[in-house]
């Protein structure tokens, strides 16, 4: 029946809420027409109609139209990578079928599946609980209480879709799905909210604004010059109105977007899923990486090496069957893992156990029919420990296992060579010795005892059974990425629940602390007040035996250092550290879907590597954000520095409003872009430190940049220009002065050729420039130009356009241009590729400047 009804799914409708009404082609072509620069060119293109110059209408229309296109194709590929992305963090539910359980994409629910629920999951659909173990929800996504509500399967058996288990578990019969459940009749409150804008972005708003004022104030000046020097004011108007447009990159932001969300794309490669556009920025700004050791440092793959049974350490093969029952017996049954059918379902520690009896012959589940599990306490992060109460033939017995300090503390008796024994002060030091000899070799050690006589439940006067020794080993990895953080300016502080022997063992493996006062316990944490803390935090890369909630603590003192935070987690526990870190980041694999809702950022594959190359890729990705910004500017600047000089000399236009916007629809899109989706592998970005994150995008020489190369291109353009006349004036024998520029230039012939030189070296000279801008630190010809493909058809398709209005016949007139000679060509693609040299010429020089520091630092030694 179950088959039957998971095949009409599509006729049931799908476990998902409905999202907001996606924009058809025609609403998101309107909206990006909703501009204000763009409101402005429809004034341009009006008064071009009224003076009747039809071309310059017919362009101007025509480019608003591209331009509207482009941001639609753009918004069209960032929202369809962001789709791929919440598909890849959609939650999951553990389907129970007979006695097996599976994993399924919550979506394929149906009413009637049967769903297991645990600690740390979300409720996948309405269910009414058919069993309930001490299970506690937290319903605040549905009545906005964030104390956990009691369940059990009379009164209050209900569980709701989108809420989060925070203890014990439970098993429940799905009872609506989708937009019938609680939480989907009120969907309407919880349509998607507005796009949220990273810092960059808000900056780069604020840029938009005050370069609009300076767009408004260029179209006054050169307006107001163009009424004094008596010149052509509808001509000028329309002129000035383009340039005041082509002040302004309009297509920054959503190339920006774009670029950002790409770059999710290129994370997932690196198996880093980030869930908030904002984070791709944040990551490059991270000074610290606060991370778990187990599963994310180590391999998580827990063997039991050595055992403390009978007084005192020895192999795992050394245990005897008959005379170790109980400790095989105990840390079996008093386990949520599961071996059944050839599946390892369950946490790596408690996976290990059950392989440890197994290795006896004792299975857990052949175990629990004749010592069934009739109660238990879940294992609580604050409690260190979990207890189970099992009926047997003689009577009830409970297990209780955890840390061995928790354990110990509530023993009284000890099992010893097949006895009951007091649990003498000897004994006790005995087992407190074998406890650091195992954590001094990095192992995670955990113990159990028993209540051999329990009635019901008890975890105090307990029968010290033993304790087990895990070995975790690290990820080869790791260590290389502890050390790489190092060179990036990057601190690495683990955290762990293990005692401190076992935690620096680990640490100095890693390379992450050598001496004992690197690292600071939990209890030596509940000492300190957060002035303490802080101070001590930034000599500190080791917290041992802490709890979840310590975690927030080590956040906010870090953040009261000024620095920038990652924290990882996977736990229910862990979801307030996560969300107060800079960048969230949960485990994938191991995580919980509390901890994965709660982060910013997932790791596919649990791998502390792994944030490494996500930081690498936040360090990339806002480079090239930056690149494309300089790029824009610099190209920007010098249009309005050619036309602005060219009206104060009092010489005419060098440029049509036409030749204004065709340049800019040709270098602000594909150029721009690919800067922005630059690859760039030769880069070391991890050789540096993190930039501040209020850090400009001007730093470390931007505004030089922006400045420089803009003087040039305006510089170049205007020598284009000028070609003309002046070869005019000195064929006629006069001499190079102001006046006589301008009287040559009222020849309309002479006029044209001078703007189409002017205007095809501008276009091109910004395409070279887009070329050395992918790296101002490296020379063109040690770049790898395969990599950004992108590039190169963006300068090959710029060039071809640029051609395309010289020497096709009806662009030729649409443009008011001239055709040009093969000679011209090569003169003016000489001038044009100015950007590229003087590329080159500053690569050279910083060169030699290294060089120069190499050898007199080398001649002071």
């Amino acid at each position: 029946m179950q088959e039957y009804y998971r095949g009409k799914t599509e006729e049931r409708g799908r476990n998902v809420l409905e999202d907001e009404e996606k924009k058809s082609w025609a609403e998101s072509f309107l909206e990006q027409l909703n501009d204000p620069l763009i409101f402005i060119l429809f004034v341009a293109a009006a008064i071009s109609l009224l003076l009747r110059e039809y071309g310059d209408m017919a362009i101007i229309l025509a480019v608003v139209l591209l331009n509207a296109t482009v941001g639609v194709i753009q918004e069209g590929k960032a929202k369809k990578s962001l789709e791929v992305l919440k598909q890849m963090t959609s939650p999951h539910a553990l389907l129970l079928e007979g006695d097996e359980v599976r994993q399924i994409p919550a979506a394929d629910l149906i009413p009637g599946d049967l769903v297991v629920l645990e600690a740390g999951c979300q409720v996948p659909a309405d269910l009414v609980l058919t069993e309930a173990v001490n299970l506690k929800i937290e319903e605040s996504a549905l009545t906005g209480e964030s104390v956990p509500v009691n369940k059990d399967t009379a009164q209050n058996r209900m569980a709701y879709m989108s809420t989060n288990v925070t203890y014990g578990r439970g098993v429940g019969r799905v009872s609506a799905i989708g937009m019938d459940t609680e939480i989907g009749k009120i969907a309407g409150m919880l349509k998607a909210a507005k796009v949220e804008l990273t810092p960059l972005q808000k900056r780069l708003a604020d840029l938009g604004k005050i370069l609009g004022t300076v767009s408004v104030f260029l179209c006054v000046l050169l307006f107001g010059m163009a009424i004094l020097q008596k010149r052509d004011v509808g001509e000028m108007l329309i002129t000035a109105i383009s340039l005041a447009v082509a002040a302004v990159p309009e297509g920054l932001p959503a190339i920006v977007t774009m670029v950002l969300a790409l770059s999710v794309s290129r994370m997932v490669k690196v198996n880093a899923i980030v869930k908030r556009l904002p984070s791709v920025e944040t990551l490059g700004c991270v000074s610290v990486v606060c991370s778990d050791k187990t599963g994310t440092l180590t391999q998580n793959r827990m063997t039991v090496k050595k055992c403390y049974v009978n007084g005192r350490v020895h192999a795992v093969k050394e245990l005897h069957p008959a005379g170790d029952r109980y400790f095989l017996q105990g840390f079996s049954l008093c386990n949520d893992a599961s071996l059944h059918g050839g599946e390892r379902r369950g946490d790596p520690t408690e996976l290990a156990l059950l392989d440890m009896a197994a290795a006896f012959g004792i299975q857990r589940e052949t175990l629990e029919d004749t010592m069934p599990r009739i109660d238990e306490i879940a294992f609580d992060s604050e409690r260190k420990r979990m207890t189970t109460l099992h009926e047997t033939l003689d009577g009830r017995i409970s297990f209780t296992k955890g840390s061995p300090d928790e354990i110990l503390e509530r023993c009284r008796y000890v099992w010893s060579n097949g006895k009951t024994a007091a649990f003498s002060a000897a004994a006790r030091e005995q087992a407190k010795r074998g406890l650091a000899e195992m954590t001094e070799a990095g192992l995670r050690v955990l113990a159990i005892g028993m209540h051999p006589k329990a009635a019901q439940m008890e975890e105090s006067g307990l029968t010290f059974l033993g304790m087990a020794g895990m070995e975790d080993p690290v990820r080869p990895e790791a260590a290389e990425a502890v050390e790489q953080f190092a060179r990036a300016g990057v601190r690495t502080v683990m955290i762990t629940g293990d005692r401190a022997d076992t935690a620096l063992a680990i640490a100095r493996q890693l390379g992450i602390a050598e001496r004992g006062d690197e690292c600071v316990t939990g209890e030596e944490m509940e000492r300190m007040d957060e002035q303490m803390l802080a101070e001590r935090i930034s000599r500190t890369r080791v917290f041992a035996h802490v709890s979840p909630e310590h975690k927030v603590r080590i956040v906010s003192a870090c953040k009261k250092n000024g620095e920038i935070v990652a924290m990882t987690g996977d736990g229910v526990n862990d979801a307030p550290s996560l969300k107060s870190a800079d960048v969230g980041i949960a485990m994938g694999m191991a995580g919980t879907d509390v901890a994965r809702n709660a982060a910013d950022m997932v790791l596919a594959d649990d791998n502390f590597a792994t944030i490494a190359g996500a930081i690498a890729q936040g360090r990339s990705i806002y480079e090239n954000i930056r690149k494309s910004v300089l790029f824009l500017l610099s190209s920007n600047f010098g249009e309005i520095i050619t036309m602005l000089a060219a009206v104060a000399m009092g010489l005419a236009s060098p440029l049509k409003s036409s030749h204004i916007l065709w340049i800019n629809l040709i270098t602000d899109s594909l150029p721009a872009l690919a800067l922005g989706v630059d690859v760039e592998e030769q880069k070391d970005y991890m050789n540096r430190p993190p930039r501040r994150r209020d850090e400009s995008l001007f730093a470390g020489g931007g505004w030089g940049c922006t400045c420089f190369y803009g003087l040039l291109i305006a510089g170049i353009s205007m020598l284009a220009f000028l070609q003309e006349p002046v070869g005019t004036i000195k064929s006629a024998g006069m001499t190079l002065t102001i006046p006589h520029l301008q009287a040559v230039l009222k020849d309309a012939q002479v006029l044209a050729r001078s703007q189409t030189y002017a205007f095809t070296v501008l276009g091109m000279a910004q395409l070279f420039h887009a070329i050395g801008m992918r790296d101002v630190e490296t020379s063109v010809f040690c770049m790898n130009h395969l990599e950004n493909r992108l590039m190169l058809a963006a300068f090959a398709v710029g060039i071809s356009l640029q051609m395309m209005v010289t020497e096709v016949p009806y662009f030729v007139q649409l443009f008011g241009t001239c055709r040009l000679t093969a000679l011209e060509w090569t003169k003016l693609l000489g001038l044009a590729a100015m950007p590229l040299l003087a590329h080159e010429l500053l690569v050279l020089f910083s060169c030699a400047g290294e060089v120069k520091d190499a050898l007199r630092l080398q001649g002071e030694d």
